[in-house]
Parts: C-alpha cells; structure tokens; sequence
C-alpha cells in the first residue's frame, strides 16, 4: 500500500501557535503551578514544546487513553493504563491533548479528572476536529481547527508510524 503525505499546518505555523498558547496558559495561571496532564501518546511533542515556552512552574504527569488500535477510526471503546500519581484534588489542572475528534476520549478523561475535585480543570488542545464529533468538548485554548481529514506528524501516528514529522499531514491511502 502506498501513502501520500500532504503538509496541512507546517512547522512554522506550529510553532507560532505553540507560542501564542503558552503566553495565553502564562497569562491566565501567573502566580499559580497547574499540573499538566499530557494525553499519551500523540500529545508529548506538543507538550515538551509548550511546557519549554512556558514562563510558570508546572508539574506534569501523563495519561495514557486509547480507543484506536491499528485502523484509523476508533472503535469507541476507551481505555486507561493506570492512572495519575499525582492528587488532584485542590490543583489547577491543565488538560494537553494533541488532537480533540469525537470527544469521547477527552469526555472520559475530565470526568475522570473531574471526580479527584480539582480547584480548576480546563483543557488545550493543538487541534480540533469538529465535524467528527460526538459528544461537546469545552476547548480552552486551542491551536487549529481542522477538517475531517487523517492527520499524522507532530506527535499523531498511524499505527505508530509518522510521530516524527515536524509538519502536521493529511495521510492519503492511494
């Protein structure tokens, strides 16, 4: 099977908004330590560049969630491997995902989250697929809204594959 990779959002583009996401989490938790939890595996690029333009302390911890298995649509069934080792609860948390597209996952996750009776929890996410959502996500910081095309690179794979693009492409199957 061949692959064609087409570059929707490029580096610079990606780095630009990184930067204005970091000034805007700066601004809005100045005077606090929020811990950011970053959604394994596709978000760990975006969060090692974020948390390095970041002017605040942070802890961070890691989730790791799945509801895709080989294919490129998910099966709807959400799993976690064990969770945060970190309390919760009276903590400003700052939710990091690489790609919000159902909904599912992330609602799964701030439910989760949700019960551990954090001060604040709110969520930042570098993409946003809309049209293939299932269930509202409330998005608080938010790079890039895109279409309902397969997108691998900056973090997003294919069957594990594609993670180390530093573009973020439309894979095609052809």
């Amino acid at each position: 099977m061949r692959v064609a990779l087409n570059i929707l959002i490029g580096r610079g583009e990606i780095q630009r908004a990184v930067a204005r996401l970091a000034a805007e989490i700066g601004r809005d938790y100045q005077g606090k330590a929020p811990l950011l939890v970053g959604v394994l595996k596709g978000s760990f690029v975006f969060l090692a560049d974020l948390v390095r333009l970041l002017d605040i302390p942070v802890e961070i911890e890691f989730v790791r969630l799945s509801s895709y298995g080989a294919g490129k649509k998910t099966s709807g069934k959400i799993r976690m491997v064990p969770g945060l080792s970190a309390p919760v609860r009276g903590r400003d948390v700052l939710v990091i995902e690489d790609i919000v597209d159902s909904g599912l996952t992330t609602t799964f996750l701030l439910d989760r989250l949700r019960r551990g009776k954090p001060a604040s929890l709110r969520l930042c996410a570098l993409l946003d697929k809309p049209s293939r959502r299932k269930v509202a996500v409330p998005i608080d910081y938010l790079g890039f809204t895109v279409p309902d095309k397969f997108l691998v690179g900056y973090g997003l794979d294919w069957d594990e594959g594609f993670r180390h693009l530093p573009d973020i492409c439309v894979l095609e199957e052809g």
